[in-house]
């Protein structure tokens, strides 16, 4: 096997791996609000998202164009394959980190972020296209979350007032409703998502001289990257989820529906127009125009900690990109294995810490759980207990336990 050869086949197979990370990181983004008001339960949840994330990936290839011919320069690229490694490196590094905190951070700004730094370091500052990176992915990230916001908040605030989402009938409709809206974030998601792999995947096989510039994706990059969306996001992403379910904002039925229809027509346009934007930023932005709109009190720390992960992920994972980049491509193929064996000790390292603390489906929902009308009592209001934090209080108290 040649050198160029090895490369491709560590791109590829570390891109899906990415795209593995995308799936469970941004699975919250179709399901969280279906989940937290029993539209869905957690496993038919993620079972029907990560159906439609392969079908949505398979729908359209605007995005996977605009990352493998748009934001950078093939000829500069074409002189070190590895840099593209290096950038999806960092990029899942920084989706394993900010899972392990619940923090929905963009997995796309992770990716971008994680190239632009690994190209500047192999190919200098021209090897980016900054106008594309300006027009297609910040102003879209400025724009898209505050729109889908009004959308949602607006939507929400004529179902309050029109439809009486009080009565047990109307939040039966509005259950069922929330089964197509969520669904259609999860086919969404997969257009846009789903592509950005399939466009990392195209520019390497660009760069090493296995596929012309200009040209689409492959069918067999089109159909792996769909199908390791969708395993990722059949694995869950119970942390993230819990955060964007219950975390932000209290939500019903009726909010749930105006934020994923405002989520969907946001996502599906963007796509349709090649912008490759971040859907967790537009489906956090519409969970917290649905609570606006209600006027729901919302948890502004924890947006705080979001949006702090929002403004860091681009520049962060661009560090890392280019730590990573400066070793592979300087290394060569002794560079490329070190950086292989950095990302799997580190990422082995995250998965420890994180069983700790361990969320799944079974106490996603366990957190920052309110009684309804007991807000004012301090005690009544302070988050939900699962069971083994009960058990835990009770041995530190010198009980015996739960029987």
């Amino acid at each position: 096997m040649t050198t160029t050869l090895f490369i491709v086949v560590v791109v590829v197979v570390t891109a899906l791996v990415f795209d593995f990370t995308n799936g469970f990181h941004d699975s919250s983004n179709a399901m969280a609000t279906a989940v937290a008001t029993g539209a869905f339960t957690p496993r038919r949840a993620v079972l029907v998202a990560a159906v439609l994330n392969v079908v949505g990936a398979l729908l359209s290839t605007e995005v996977a164009k605009t990352i493998s011919h748009g934001m950078f320069d093939d000829a500069l690229i074409q002189a070190a394959p590895e840099m593209v490694f290096a950038g999806l490196a960092g990029a899942i590094l920084w989706n394993l980190a900010t899972w392990l905190f619940g923090l929905p951070s963009s997995s796309s700004h992770a990716l971008f972020g994680g190239l632009i730094g690994a190209v500047i370091v192999a190919a200098g500052l021209e090897g980016v296209h900054w106008g594309t990176v300006i027009s297609k992915i910040i102003l879209p990230a400025l724009i898209a979350p505050c729109v889908a916001g009004l959308a949602a908040a607006l939507a929400t605030f004529l179902a309050y007032r029109l439809a009486r989402p009080e009565d047990r009938y109307s939040q039966g409709i509005f259950r069922y409703g929330q089964r197509v809206s969520a669904s259609m974030v999860a086919l969404s998601h997969g257009t846009s998502d789903g592509q950005k792999t399939m466009g990392v995947i195209t520019l390497v096989l660009v760069a090493a001289g296995y596929q012309g510039a200009g040209s689409s994706p492959h069918w067999w990059v089109i159909a792996a990257a769909g199908l390791a969306i969708g395993l990722g996001t059949y694995s869950g992403g119970w942390r993230i989820m819990r955060t964007m379910g219950k975390g932000l904002v209290h939500i019903d039925s009726p909010q749930g529906f105006a934020a994923e229809t405002a989520s969907t027509v946001s996502i599906l346009a963007s796509s349709h127009l090649g912008f490759a934007l971040s859907t967790t930023h537009i489906c956090t932005g519409s969970i917290l125009g649905s609570g606006i709109g209600r006027g729901s009190k919302v948890s502004w720390g924890t947006f705080g900690r979001m949006g702090i992960a929002w403004l860091v992920t681009l520049p962060c994972s661009a560090v890392v990109g280019a730590l990573t980049s400066f070793i592979a491509v300087k290394g060569g193929v002794v560079g490329v294995v070190g950086v292989i064996v950095l990302l799997i000790a580190a990422a082995l390292l995250i998965i420890r810490q994180a069983n700790h603390n361990k969320v799944d489906f079974s106490n996603v929902n366990d957190a920052n759980e309110v009684v309804v009308g007991k807000q004012n009592d301090p005690e009544l209001a302070r988050p939900a207990r699962s069971i083994a934090e009960v058990k835990q209080e009770l041995a530190t108290a010198g009980g015996k336990g739960l029987r």
